[in-house]
């Protein structure tokens, strides 16, 4: 008796001995965990791996055995094992992971230490990949390799049907659609063109706080179209922000318990590594802060900077802060807040209900949408400009984008001064028609209104008007026949 209760325990401490080993870290040699299959002969072949964050991207770490702590470990089976995989969260963002090959994949793991298990028998061998399915988190790293070895069994093929990934890479040829909730109007996301804080006068420097809040929101890209939008502060572009060279900004960024995405900010008016990026990457419920000082005047984009960044920029997360010259700006009459942005959707131009956004349109730099403030509509029909006639304007004017540069343009007016790439400190250019903005750049134009009217805001791609860039500067007044006259015909494109 008391050697069969020796060899017993013998027998449960090999067994453990070859359960903490049964993966590897970068080969595909060591071997996994074994346990008899109830169907037919196989091993049990497990994997644990955590979510994490890695030098500014996204990925899976191994956990245990030869794999722990290793990026993307390289997972090996052999044909007639069965895969078990868990997945814990281990940053607080929406993960989850699939092996499409296997038609096999993970629920969904968002709250930090949350796990989630599954499995899947293997039946073909060859190199395979395993992936995030969250959209843009492959690009931003959750990828590996999944190698199995082994033959066919004879006479028997493959009977896994590869997962359909379409979602993440749909073709819009086939032209508008009716999606879910055609209904649905969504939240007004338009940043209104005036909400910009008055000019300085102190002449002092101040510590300014920056408080900003992450919010994830469906919200009207068109009428009928609604579309998840990713926001600081619920609106698009962010808060329009105002300090003086010389003062000290305090950035706090939090981000809503309810979001699905850690975010952050980079502010390009910042000096240091990643504007700030670097010290607020915010998981969902919780906030970060930082303190950087305003060393040079301008007009700067801030963005969300957490991977895959294009994807944060594209869903909405971004916006101007101006950095005012010791001295200030000149008066003006007027001051408009506008930034251009892209949106990509599976669903082509002008389908209505709730669209979804397109990874691969994304990285290929196809987009349905193209808009200012969010929105097709936003500065037409929604929140137009307005002025009167003798009055001057100032457009504070910037791309989001994240891929296109902007042939800014306003159709009838000639800008009196544009501040070429928003620099405050060289001498503007004067008399200018239309002016360049690169994606993550800014411009500042200023002009007189001689004549009523409705002016165009476009961008002088004009094909882009039709996937909804536009918006209008109304400016009323008494009319000015010497410096135009003439009767208004029906049919122009503008």
């Amino acid at each position: 008796m008391k050697n069969s209760f020796k060899f017993f325990s013998l027998l449960i401490v090999l067994a453990f001995l070859i359960s903490a080993c049964g993966t590897e870290k970068s080969e595909p040699t060591a071997v996994a965990a074994e346990a008899v299959n109830s169907g037919g002969g196989g091993k049990l072949v497990e994997y644990t791996l955590k979510t994490a964050l890695i030098d500014g991207g996204m990925a899976y770490l191994g956990v245990g055995g030869d794999i722990d702590g290793v990026k993307n470990p390289t997972l090996s089976a052999s044909v007639g094992d069965t895969v078990k995989i868990t997945l814990i969260s281990g940053n607080g963002i929406e993960h989850d992971i699939a092996f499409p090959d296997f038609n096999a994949q993970s629920e969904h793991v968002i709250e930090e230490g949350s796990q989630t298990s599954f499995e899947f028998t293997v039946d073909k061998p060859g190199n395979f990949t395993y992936v995030c399915t969250i959209p843009g988190h492959k690009e931003a790293g959750m990828s590996g390799r999944f190698e199995v070895t082994g033959n066919l069994a004879s006479g028997s093929d493959s009977t896994t049907t590869p997962m359909d990934m379409s979602n993440h890479s749909a073709s819009n040829a086939s032209g508008p659609v009716v999606v879910n909730n055609p209904l649905e109007t969504g939240a007004d996301i338009v940043r209104d063109p005036t909400e910009i804080p008055a000019p300085i006068t102190r002449r002092e420097p101040e510590t300014v706080r920056i408080d900003l809040e992450t919010i994830e929101i469906e919200g009207q890209l068109a009428d009928g179209t609604t579309y998840k939008y990713w926001t600081f502060n619920g609106k698009v572009p962010g808060p329009f922000y105002r300090v003086r060279v010389g003062d000290t900004i305090e950035v706090h960024l939090k981000n809503l318990t309810n979001s699905t995405m850690a975010h952050s900010v980079d502010f390009h008016a910042v000096t240091g590594p990643g504007g700030g990026a670097v010290m607020t990457q915010t998981p969902p419920g919780q906030e970060t802060s930082f303190t950087a000082k305003a060393i040079r005047p301008g007009l700067f984009v801030y963005h969300c900077a957490t991977p895959m960044v294009a994807q944060h920029i594209a869903n909405g997360m971004y916006g101007l802060i101006l950095v005012e010259p010791e001295e200030g700006l000149p008066p003006v009459d007027r001051e408009f807040y506008v930034m251009q942005g892209e949106v990509y959707t599976n669903e082509a131009f002008g389908s209505t209900g709730l669209l979804t956004e397109n990874i691969q349109a994304l990285l290929d730099e196809n987009p349905e949408y193209l808009v200012f403030n969010g929105a097709v509509g936003g500065l037409t029909e929604q929140k137009p400009l307005t002025a009167n006639v003798g009055e001057t304007v100032r457009i504070f004017f910037g791309v989001g984008g994240p891929n296109f540069t902007s042939s800014f343009h306003v159709i009838g007016e000639i800008f009196d001064r544009v501040y070429d790439q928003a620099s405050l400190t060289s001498p503007p250019l004067t008399n200018v028609q239309t002016v360049s903005v690169p994606p993550g750049g800014a411009t500042m134009v200023e002009f007189g209104l001689e004549v009523p009217g409705n002016y165009l805001l476009v961008d002088h791609a004009l094909s882009r008007m039709q996937r909804g860039l536009s918006g209008y500067l109304i400016v009323e007044g008494p009319e000015n026949p010497e410096i135009i006259n003439g009767t208004i015909t029906p049919g122009s494109g503008h």
